[in-house]
């Protein structure tokens, strides 16, 4: 029987500085799926950057192999994580002239 969960890790926050999201423990998933749904997005030419990051002990971490993902107005973006350890979570880097986000956060995972 095939098991899965999404978890919300952020709703509706609001960062006006890079930040990571808290740790998930994922090792019984064979599939992870990130979406970010960006309600806000403001400041002079703000943009989004986002990378997963993986962990073997949820203390140490390093970016996935997978493309950092960008955006630059309110929407929602995915993408799907394959072969990641055990651990994972998301790095968050906000560009331009005093950027702030308002975003949502999901992890889905699936054995």
């Amino acid at each position: 029987m095939k098991h899965a969960l999404t978890a919300v890790l952020e709703r509706n926050t609001t960062f006006t500085a890079d930040f990571t999201t808290e740790p998930y423990e994922a090792g019984w998933a064979t599939e992870a799926r990130w979406f970010v749904r960006t309600l806000a997005l403001e400041g002079d030419a703000p943009t989004l950057h986002l990378a997963t990051q993986v962990s073997p002990d949820g203390l140490h971490w390093c970016d996935d192999e997978t493309a950092e993902q960008v955006t630059t107005e309110p929407g929602l973006v995915s993408w799907r994580v394959r072969e990641f350890g055990h651990w994972l979570r998301l790095r968050a880097s906000l560009r331009g002239g005093d950027p702030q986000a308002k975003v949502l956060i999901y992890l889905a995972l699936k054995s």
